[in-house]
């Protein structure tokens, strides 16, 4: 009983009870410290930078979504990637955590909602919905309370990159223009990337943040 209640207030918690297996290091206990205050909505603006391998996707992109959906079902989750695939794939992994007994154990009453087929775009019984895209995808008509971008470069973006800042800058343009447009109030945004360049999306949120007085603080 006390891990259960453990496991629907902390974070980590949550991981450990939906993957028994876990061995979590220092940097997963400092991210699950910040989802935390994402959660609790003392965060609205987070910057996490790792290098490949590191679980920073299967923390951000899995198990972070499927946790803010067992605490806040009827909320709306955006979830964007270098490449709509990619992003499909983690909703498919979330919707799998959400629709396991043990998750609905932890979170009684949350169930997928009865027509959610689609990996990309499903909703819970209680209003939540979830939406993966890639970045430079349509996001017209949707919102977000917890918009997650995980690694919004490929690797093979970052070669061209390196002799194309165009590369880069596409990125920034969509988001600004499109989710970033299309928030709920009060929404958080989190970006986890491995850095690439000076020039990247981290680079030139940094960058603007410093520059553009009023800008997201991260």
């Amino acid at each position: 009983a006390k891990a259960k209640q453990e496991a629907t207030e902390k974070f980590l918690s949550f991981v450990h009870y939906m993957w028994p297996g876990f061995i979590d290091g220092a940097h997963h206990k400092q991210m699950a410290d910040l989802f935390d205050q994402v959660v609790a909505g003392k965060k609205k603006r987070v910057i996490i930078n790792m290098p490949p391998r590191h679980t920073k996707s299967e923390f951000a992109s899995i198990h972070l979504p499927a946790y803010f959906l067992g605490r806040f079902p009827e909320k709306k989750i955006m979830m964007a990637s270098h490449t709509a695939e990619l992003a499909v794939g983690f909703g498919r992994k979330v919707r799998g955590l959400v629709d396991r007994k043990d998750f609905q154990e932890l979170f009684p009453g949350v169930r997928l909602s009865a027509d959610s087929k689609a990996a990309g775009r499903w909703a819970t019984n209680r209003g939540g919905e979830y939406f993966a895209t890639g970045v430079g995808g349509a996001v017209a008509g949707k919102g977000a309370d917890l918009f997650i971008i995980d690694d919004p470069h490929s690797e093979q973006d970052a070669i061209q990159g390196e002799y194309n800042p165009e590369i880069y800058q596409k990125v920034m343009e969509w988001y600004e223009q499109g989710p970033r447009q299309r928030l709920q109030p009060g929404a958080a945004i989190i970006v986890v990337m491995t850095r690439w360049s000076l020039r990247d999306l981290t680079g030139q949120l940094i960058r603007k943040q410093i520059n553009t007085p009023g800008s997201d603080e991260w």
